[in-house]
């Protein structure tokens, strides 16, 4: 069976296990579509060519010898903030990083399902902002249109997918790192619940803001992914109850209370919902009511959760900081942070972290009235390459949180979410919409998902095959 970008990875596993396909074909031709779009999406900081082919190789050796194992012989990516073993860790930043010693646990687990890691995926510096673009590596592109930013942190990822260079991939979200690129490119991203899947080396990651998650073009992809990375270190200090999130998949979610959220969370600027996103929203709801759910609008009670993420968020900032070995070559709006996360990381940092249990329980009530929040993954449609890439650390700010204002609350609550595509705006840009739950709902969350998508059927549709092919960049 030749290569074709539309089989995912459970189609790709399925080929693999069959024998329609040789786990170096499937490598080497993930290679070629990296190598003939690098110039064009440049997704990828780093490619392990050899590496990869070796690890296929060894891969086709298990499967003739009739091993099977979850992920055996399918090349991911995962991005460039997660260490795999001898190779550097940048996460966006300049100069030369020392190769890291061993697999991040989300690597290792990767590894231990049978996963070809075939690359480390370009990410903002420091993971901080909504596009991934900066002097360390480029511009990372838009596979829908190239002169649009896929997003950020996890840019190089949902790029790489959505343009089919590899089936799935591993991001990390912090303020909607996964969720937003997710959106902005036509993926299924889910952000699970704080440790499903482990952040070690470190025991958590951004004073416990940041997880990581998975980018796929199915709900089962993306589950499958995370269910082969999920799992802890005994060091980790976040260890949910392990689910098997793929039995969700085609279980009927029942009728669903949902709630319709339109309005942006507390934030210290303005920030204004795109009236073509709220339309794609309001179609969406229709579908999920049509679907049997009931569906009204309703804000969960957020109150000022916002100045709980801001001493977190900047804390975290600046123990990265503390720890580059450049520090001379950070951007300054990265210096700036880690300044005023070093201000905050005494009193108010402690008293943001005392906050969640309080938050949880207020928001949580809301979930007594409903089972899931309907609420769009960004107010905006992904902006042009360069938008924010040269501004100031305020301007940038304020474009981030004009365009991005309803992401981070559930980084602060440690709860699931999942962006699911939501249509396109203006000539043909994607967008997303969340689904929302309580601690620990990543089972109802996927089974709604995957219902939705079941109607939908937003995988079929593809990026220009001009631009997947390699074009140059417009």
């Amino acid at each position: 069976m030749p290569y074709d970008r539309s089989a995912g990875l459970t189609e790709s596993v399925r080929a693999l296990a069959a024998g329609e396909l040789t786990s170096r074909q499937l490598v080497e031709a993930c290679l070629a579509r990296i190598e003939a779009t690098q110039g064009s999406l440049n997704a990828f900081r780093i490619v392990r060519g050899s590496a990869a082919l070796d690890e296929a190789d060894a891969a086709d050796r298990e499967l003739a010898d009739g091993v099977r194992r979850p992920l055996l012989g399918v090349p991911v990516a995962v991005k460039d903030d997660t260490d795999v073993a001898g190779e550097p860790t940048a996460f966006g930043c300049r100069g030369d990083f020392p190769p890291a010693k061993e697999d991040g646990e989300a690597v290792r687990r990767l590894r231990a399902a049978g996963a070809v890691v075939i690359g480390k995926t370009n990410t903002c510096e420091l993971g901080q902002w909504p596009f991934t673009e900066g002097p360390a590596f480029g511009d990372t592109r838009n596979p829908w249109q190239l002169g649009h930013t896929p997003g950020g942190s996890s840019g190089g990822s949902a790029a790489a997918v959505a343009a089919g260079l590899v089936p799935a991939a591993l991001g990390s979200d912090g303020a909607g790192s996964v969720r937003i690129p997710a959106a902005w490119t036509h993926l299924v991203g889910i952000k699970p619940q704080r440790g499903r899947v482990s952040t070690w080396p470190r025991a958590e990651s951004f004073q416990g803001i940041t997880v990581n998650g998975t980018l796929a073009r199915t709900v089962a992809d993306a589950v499958l992914l995370l269910d082969a990375a999920s799992g802890n270190h005994p060091q980790d200090l976040h260890q949910p109850p392990r689910l098997t999130l793929t039995e969700a998949i085609g279980r009927d979610p029942g009728r669903l209370r949902i709630a319709l959220s339109l309005k942006p969370p507390f934030t210290a600027v303005p920030a204004r919902l795109h009236p073509d996103i709220r339309a794609r929203l309001l179609e969406l709801a229709e579908k999920l009511a049509a679907l049997g759910h009931t569906v009204e609008e309703a804000d969960p009670p957020y109150g000022q959760i916002g100045l709980t993420f801001v001493p977190r968020g900047t804390a975290g900032i600046a123990e990265r900081v503390h720890e580059a070995p450049y520090p001379e070559l950070l951007d300054r709006r990265t210096l700036q942070a880690a300044r005023l996360g070093r201000l905050l990381s005494g009193v108010p940092l402690r008293a943001a972290r005392r906050a969640e249990a309080a938050l949880q329980r207020r928001i949580g009530g809301f979930f007594t009235s409903y089972d899931v929040v309907l609420a769009p993954t960004t107010a905006a449609p992904p902006p042009r390459i360069g938008a924010m890439l040269n501004l100031g650390p305020f301007a940038t700010d304020r474009a981030m949180t004009a365009a991005c204002p309803y992401a981070w609350p559930w980084n602060v609550l440690g709860w699931p979410g999942v962006n699911v595509p939501a249509g396109f705006v203006g000539d043909g840009l994607p967008v997303g919409a969340q689904l929302l739950g309580p601690a620990h709902s990543e089972p109802l969350l996927v089974s709604l998902a995957a219902q939705v998508e079941a109607e939908l059927r937003w995988h079929e549709r593809w990026p220009p095959q001009a631009v997947a092919a390699g074009s140059p960049a417009a």
